[in-house]
């Protein structure tokens, strides 16, 4: 029987890491299989055997510990953060050593000219003496040394402590103390440092646990009142005793989010967050929506409304009833799935991995190499000159330093950390940045994809359109009612009335927008609810049923159409209507045209302006997707300035368009719909976007990217965003790679110090990281 743990992991603060623990933790007996999410600092581990504290043992002897599991995030500055990095015994000592090294280097430049550091004068001696006590006793050797043990003997091989310790251990056999000693000093720092801003990046995340309240004031009735116990029940079946108190009512109890159950009814005051997913049951105000899905103007929420956790009242009291247990309301879905997404790897990131797994073992032979083979086959010194200065042409080529040391300034350059944190970093700052403002990226290569979009296409009805189609007009095939039409869209007709109430009989059945708009007409109007029976579906074209023994088809004009010259006045009515962008459906009783209804789904009024700015943002082609008659699709098309529009398309006809179109751009073209209806040619593009994902937990699971809000204002921004990330993620690998060829052939020629390796490794790696993380700041208006 297998077990699944899942721990949060404390003192990761590279890559590496997380695959020492990977490899570390599997290699135990009983373990199944172990994934470690590093841009996280999570642990998932299966086993099949091995309890959980052979597995916090294993990691502890690997040199990490995990988190208390009932350990609550709390909001940290940034002197808080650093205050907890001191504190770690590691930086303490470093930061010791740092300053003693800092004053050796400080006395030896008030030495006179010419004497040698470290060795001519005892007062930065006796200084550097402690330094490389601390540094090289406790942190020097212990601390990178059970690092590189672990890692060796979890598999992973040369890590960079393993490279760190040999550079360190090299420096100081061959008498540069005081490189040893800078060497230990700076990767000791820049590990403390990376670790600090990866820390940053991970509370991006787990602020976003902070958007709902812990407690909630719940609405309670009194129980087992003492005070009314005995009192006539006003039902008059006797005295009260116990249970619900009839006198009270309700009163308020501050209780914590995890108590609360679905059905529980719990009071919002004014400028409070919403602690709970839930439905209005009684007040009225506006909610600022924006934490969960970006919208930037309040909600009017009332009697009905669905509210979601982490939401901001307005100025209204809210009574709401629970609809969702904590654990699974939209927000902790939420951050659910963007941790998930922050462990998946971009293309790049495996390309990156794979590359590094290879890189460090070749420079480390290279660096072996190096230094044998230029002293054996050349007779070049193995060690350092006595006197090698360049001016006086020292050294083999005029270089100052032997090929040893030559070989070990290799040695830092083989660590590749910059290289192997420049895609993760960015990946989850940007995914973090884009859940902010109610945008879920479901992982790294959807983020690179996102970035990389040319063409996108829309489907209409309740994408581009409202989505909430209204009966506007309406026509039975009578003359008199088709000439009374001309001049009156909605003048009464008897005849109109019927065939309204066999429409909505039918209607009743089907999911469809359409169908609710004709069965809101028939409620408005007063009509009679009809029963249908043995109702069906006519994929793409319409619905049929019986009604009261008559066969009512509901259909598009392309169904139902009959070629009779004496219904071309009606036609052209009907003709008229699509050509407004109004969606005409036409209905039949038995072989009788009865008529036709037509419905209006006006454009959505930002749909026209996203359509604009994602020109702007390089998007080529805008395509619109639909199943509605051409006419009508052509008319909201040039309302929208949409570059192309195929109508009458089916389910199956939208994932053909959607290949035709990748065919003709590549991998580069997005498809935006509802998450459901559309769900194949979501599937089918090389992006799936769903829009008004906020309280549909099927268009969370199954698209690449969800718009949390019902609207397209934050597409732009999320494709602008994606853009961003995909050159910081190129910049930061080019970066990284330019900066080890640099030092590769400074090592080479001998002109680069260990220090200064390290300095540019270490270095390196905060640079990218900090790149990365301005991903967080992202900033559209």
């Amino acid at each position: 029987m297998t077990e699944k743990l899942q721990l949060r992991i404390t003192g990761m603060d590279c890559a590496d890491c997380a695959l020492k623990l990977e490899k570390g933790v599997a290699n135990l007996a009983g373990v199944e299989a172990c994934q470690v999410n590093f841009t996280t600092a999570k642990m998932e581990v299966i086993t099949a055997g091995a309890d959980e504290a052979q597995v916090v043992k294993r990691i502890q002897n690997l040199g990490y510990n995990i988190a208390p599991p009932d350990e609550v995030y709390q909001p940290r500055t940034r002197r808080q953060q650093l205050v907890a990095l001191l504190r770690q015994p590691r930086n303490t000592f470093t930061l010791i050593g740092a300053a003693f090294i800092t004053a050796a280097f400080i006395l030896e430049g008030l030495l006179p000219a010419g004497e040698n550091f470290l060795f001519s004068s005892p007062a930065p001696l006796l200084l550097l003496a402690p330094a490389l006590f601390f540094i090289g006793g406790l942190f020097g050797l212990y601390f990178p040394a059970r690092a590189g043990w672990a890692a060796i003997r979890s598999g992973q091989g040369l890590d960079m402590n393993v490279l760190m310790c040999l550079a360190a251990v090299g420096a100081f056999a061959i008498g540069e103390y005081g490189e040893a000693a800078t060497v230990i000093v700076l990767f000791s720092l820049g590990e403390a440092l990376e670790g600090y801003t990866m820390e940053r990046a991970r509370d991006s995340i787990r602020s976003l646990t902070q958007l709902a309240p812990a407690e909630a004031i719940v609405l309670q009735p009194c129980i087992d009142c003492q005070g009314c116990r005995g009192r006539e029940l006003p039902d008059g079946s006797g005295p009260y005793q116990s249970g619900p108190c009839p006198w009270c009512g309700l009163h308020e109890e501050r209780v914590p989010v995890a108590r609360l159950a679905v059905g529980d009814r719990i009071l919002v005051k004014p400028s409070e967050r919403i602690p709970m997913d839930g439905q209005v049951v009684s007040g009225q105000s506006a909610v600022n929506q924006a934490p969960i899905t970006g919208e930037s103007v309040p909600v009017e929420k009332s009697q009905g409304a669905e509210v979601f956790a982490g939401t901001i009242n307005g100025d209204g009291v809210l009574e709401i009833e629970v609809t969702r247990l904590a654990a699974d309301n939209t927000l902790s879905r939420l951050i659910h799935l963007v941790e998930e997404a922050q462990s998946q790897k971009t293309p790049t990131q495996r390309f990156v991995d794979k590359f590094a797994r290879v890189y460090t073992p070749l420079v480390v032979v290279g660096a072996g190499l190096m230094a044998v083979l230029p002293p054996l086959l050349f007779g070049q010194p193995f060690f350092d000159p006595p006197f090698s200065p360049l001016v006086n042409g020292g050294g083999w080529g005029g270089v100052e330093h032997g090929w040893l040391y030559r070989a070990l300034t290799m040695l830092v350059i083989a660590c590749p950390c910059a290289l192997v944190i420049a895609t993760p970093v960015a990946v989850v700052s940007a995914i973090a940045a884009a859940a902010r403002r109610g945008v879920l990226i479901k992982g790294g290569a959807y983020l690179e994809a996102l970035g990389q979009v040319k063409v996108i296409a829309f489907d209409k009805t309740g994408t581009l359109t409202q989505g909430r189609p209204e009966l506007v007009n309406l026509a039975c095939i009578d003359r008199c009612c088709v000439e009374a039409r001309q001049h009156d869209l909605m003048a009464e007709c008897a005849h109109c009335d019927d065939m309204l109430a066999l429409a909505a009989a039918v209607e009743r059945y089907s999911t469809h927008p359409l169908a609710r708009a004709v069965t809101a007409a028939a409620e408005t109007r007063a009509l009679p609810a009809l029963a249908a029976t043995g109702v069906k579906t006519l994929p793409g074209q319409g619905v049929q049923g019986q009604v009261g023994g008559r066969l009512v088809t509901i259909g598009s004009h392309t169904l139902l159409h009959d070629d009779d010259a004496c219904l071309r006045e009606f036609c052209g009515l009907v003709g008229n209507a699509e050509a407004h962008g109004q969606t005409t459906i036409l209905v039949r009783e038995n072989e009788t045209l009865r008529g036709y209804l037509a419905v209006s789904d006006p454009p959505r009024h930002t749909s026209q302006t996203t359509v604009g700015v994602l020109r702007k943002t390089g998007v080529t082609h805008t395509v619109m997707l639909t199943g509605d008659n051409p006419t009508v699709a052509e008319a909201i098309g040039r309302q929208l300035d949409v570059d192309e529009v195929r109508a009458g398309l089916m389910p199956a006809d939208k994932v053909s368009a959607i290949r035709e179109l990748m065919a003709v751009h590549g991998d580069m073209v997005a498809m935006v719909g509802d998450g459901v209806n559309d769900a194949p040619a979501l599937a089918a593009a090389t992006v799936g976007i769903a829009m008004g994902a906020g309280g549909t937990a099927q268009a969370l699971e199954t698209a690449d990217v969800a718009l949390m809000a019902d609207d397209l204002t934050q597409l732009p921004a999320a494709i602008r965003l994606g853009r961003r990330a995909v050159r910081t993620i190129r910049f930061n690998i080019w970066f990284a790679l330019i900066i080890k060829a640099v030092f590769l052939l400074a090592a080479f020629f001998g002109v680069a110090t260990l220090w200064m390796a390290v300095f540019a490794d270490m270095g390196a790696s905060l640079l990218v990281t900090l790149n990365g993380m301005r991903l967080l700041r992202q900033n559209d208006r």
